[in-house]
């Protein structure tokens, strides 16, 4: 008789890999499922939306920046530091208080005359997030200048101010960095 006492750890080691698969699986989900992704706002407008037209935005962004020109007024900048580590010069941002905040933005010929009859809306955004954003359209006219007004800030951090002007088959677009400190 022969005496079969050996021992075969295979099926214990099958058992564990799938267990360990298992557990790495889980893991990587929830880890995925806690970071949300937030959806692209370039163009004011949605991803897919601005995808599926992009050779029109395009194009009328080109007719506008031939014509027209955006500016914004009354503001004051933060100067920022370059970073030493880094050798991107870091741009000046527009500094924001907390509370109320009014932008005052002109639109101009390449002529220099002012434009009044735009459609112009307006997005205060942070960059990675949209949980914030406060969208105004239809900011009004006064003198000559685009007015938008009671935008309340109450959160420090970094924004974006994004202005889109539509006249006639032009839109132009304006993207400037903006902080406020805690």
């Amino acid at each position: 008789m022969k005496n079969n006492n050996k021992k075969t750890y295979w099926p214990h080691m099958i058992v564990g890999f799938l267990a360990l698969a298992l557990t790495l699986s889980f893991w990587t989900v929830k880890s995925a499922s806690s970071l949300p992704v937030q959806e692209s706002n370039t163009y004011m407008l949605k991803y897919q939306m601005a995808d599926i037209n992009i050779n029109e935005i395009t194009e009328r962004k080109m007719a506008f920046d031939k014509s027209y020109n955006i500016r914004i007024l009354n503001i004051e900048m933060m100067v920022m530091t370059d970073n030493v580590n880094s050798k991107r010069p870091q741009p000046n941002v527009i500094k924001l208080r907390q509370g109320t905040n009014i932008f005052t933005y002109e639109v101009l010929s390449k002529t220099g005359e002012a434009v009044t009859d735009a459609n112009v809306t307006f997005l205060l955004t942070q960059p990675h997030s949209r949980k914030q954003d406060k969208l105004f359209e239809n900011v009004p006219n006064i003198n000559g200048k685009y007015q938008v007004s009671g935008v309340n800030i109450e959160k420090a951090g970094r924004y974006t101010l994004k202005m889109r002007v539509e006249i006639a088959d032009t839109m132009g677009y304006s993207s400037l960095p903006a902080y406020l400190k805690p």
